[in-house]
């Protein structure tokens, strides 16, 4: 994939666009769907159209926003990143942004200024690969950790990592991240650029959520001694809670909350707790799932 740019509005829709490649998904799986239902947006055409006028001489000056158009909200650029993948605010409001190549930006809102930030680990950048997430710690005020996720190359291929890190920042607008530690990771590691999945999410109890993709290989998501296409539950320093529904059958099941999952991009808490994760399926499978301990999804079963 060449790099390109992005506008910060794009953030939230890149993760929704990158689960979308079915290239490498083999045409002979015997997979089916759910039925989905679809619902079609009609195009809207004003009652009264406008005339376009003249541009008013200053319109480079003008942030760039788009016309409402009957929909609720207005997009304006606030600043463009390079292949963005997610993003977090810190507690004073400025912004980690991950690039997919594998830089870890620093942006100021009310300055305009973007920053780099240091100490990054080797990322493979190809596919749907590379630099993913970024979280903070919930106790990051005290302690300044931060937790990242990325494609890292190792035996037999490439696979996601999680690493935590303490934050460091500079008075120049940028920083480093320091005792930088690699808490978990994909296994096996496999051929191929897709389904990484590696969301990242922390629960009212600082339980560390992880979402962990198929990488288009099937099978391994019924596979109890993989953790591929698994939903994993650790605790924040990597290590594996007592309570996980796996956790005396063997060290990778142990991590394992839920399984039978193909590539999980979405993952977020409601007000109630429950966790809630949305999975890119094949032809129409896509699915919008409430995650249950010890669940069984079915991918590629169903």
């Amino acid at each position: 994939m060449h790099p390109f740019k992005h506008s910060l509005i794009f953030l939230a829709t890149l993760g929704l666009l990158a689960g979308c490649d079915n290239s490498s998904d083999s045409a002979n799986q015997n997979t089916t769907s759910s039925p989905a239902t679809t619902t079609e947006a009609e195009p809207v055409t004003p009652a009264n159209p406008v005339e376009p006028t003249e541009e008013p001489a200053n319109a480079a000056e003008e942030p760039t926003e788009q016309a409402n158009d009957g929909q609720p909200f207005n997009v304006t650029e606030v600043t463009q990143f390079d292949a963005p993948w997610a993003m977090t605010f810190l507690p004073d409001g400025r912004l980690l942004v991950t690039e997919m190549g594998g830089t870890l930006r620093l942006h100021d809102l009310a300055s305009d200024n973007t920053g780099t930030i240091s100490g990054v680990p080797e990322v493979v950048h190809a596919g749907q690969g590379g630099l993913g997430d970024v979280l903070l710690h919930p106790q990051f005020d005290n302690n300044q950790q931060i937790y990242i996720s990325y494609a890292e190359a190792g035996d037999g291929g490439s696979g996601a990592a999680v690493a935590r890190a303490r934050l460091v920042l500079d008075e120049n607008g940028g920083g480093a991240l320091e005792d930088l530690q690699v808490i978990w990771r994909q296994t096996p590691k496999v051929s191929g650029n897709g389904h990484f999945g590696h969301r990242l999410a922390f629960d009212n109890d600082g339980m560390l959520w992880i979402t962990s993709s198929e990488r288009q290989k099937f099978d391994p998501a019924q596979d109890m001694n993989s953790n591929l296409g698994k939903m994993i539950r650790l605790n924040d320093d990597g290590s594996v809670p007592e309570d996980n529904p796996f956790a005396d059958q063997g060290e990778v099941a142990a991590q394992i909350w839920s399984l039978g999952h193909r590539n999980i991009l979405g993952l977020a808490f409601d007000a109630d707790g429950k966790l809630w994760a949305h999975e890119m399926g094949p032809k129409d499978g896509d699915e919008l799932n409430l995650i249950v301990k010890g669940e069984n999804y079915g991918y590629p079963l169903v």
